[in-house]
């Protein structure tokens, strides 16, 4: 198998930028080219679809459609929550983004709706979900993964954590 396009099970990095409604939410700009293990789902499911076969140097737009990307926005995903179940040091306000844990022990990120004397309520829709995704990638290098990258299933970069 040619080692020059990407392809499950070699570690892609790229320079992409995301936008939703023609506004930049993130970009490799900041913090140098991401790396991803292909095959592994550690990007949206719609990307890495579109980057297969992709060359070292090409570059591609791709839109990914709500249900690749963070899903569909869940009506459902609402969960009122008594305050006394909260760290009672917790500065707690509208738009607060919490990493809550749920009884598989999964962390859950969640988002302050709305706040009563009582109770919270927590949107656990991920900020992206509903959204149609624009990204401008580019692939910038394209390597063998190392045994343990294998064995875990995503990259291990230096002092690098997402």
């Amino acid at each position: 198998m040619s080692k020059d396009t990407v392809q499950d099970g070699l570690v892609v990095s790229m320079d992409y930028t995301l936008r939703v409604d023609g506004e930049v939410l993130d970009s490799s700009d900041d913090a140098g080219p991401l790396q991803f293990l292909a095959g592994y789902e550690n990007i949206v499911p719609g990307l890495e679809r579109e980057m297969i076969g992709m060359k070292i140097g090409e570059s591609k737009d791709v839109v990914v459609a709500p249900e690749d990307g963070y899903g569909e926005f869940d009506e459902e995903g609402f969960m009122d929550v008594p305050r006394s179940e909260l760290p009672s040091d917790l500065e707690i306000e509208e738009g607060l983004e919490l990493s809550v844990t749920d009884e598989e022990g999964q962390n859950q990120y969640a988002r302050v709706e709305s706040v009563s004397d009582e109770s919270v309520r927590l949107d656990f829709n991920h900020p992206l979900a509903g959204a149609e995704l624009h990204f401008s990638v580019t692939v910038v290098a394209l390597r063998e993964p190392t045994k343990e990258e294998l064995e875990h299933g995503h990259v291990h970069e230096e002092g690098h954590h997402h």
